[in-house]
């Protein structure tokens, strides 16, 4: 008899997204859906376009009351985004 090696279905499901090249996309995606969770109702109802472009999430925000707060709170939203994903995807938020 042989010894086969047994691996959970999540271990097999991250090493094929891994060898795809389409874990960096699946994470970017929940980091971006992650951006109501973190930041809240309030915030979300001012927010436009978002999308990740070279490890920077670029947010569109309406309110320049609200543009100016989330600029001076961008280390802890890039942490707490990263923290909410599980990974580090971005480095940096540009809010506009």
């Amino acid at each position: 008899m042989f010894r086969r090696e047994v691996k959970s279905l999540a271990e097999v499901l991250q090493n094929f997204l891994r060898q795809e090249g389409l874990e960096t996309p699946l994470q970017q995606k929940r980091l971006i859906d992650a951006w109501e969770k973190v930041t809240g109702p309030t915030v979300v109802r001012y927010t436009g376009d978002k999308f990740i472009k070279n490890q920077t999430l670029h947010v569109k925000i309406t309110n320049p009351a609200l543009r100016q707060d989330l600029s001076m709170m961008r280390s802890q939203l890039v942490k707490r985004l990263n923290a909410e994903v599980g990974a580090m995807v971005i480095a940096d938020i540009h809010i506009f």
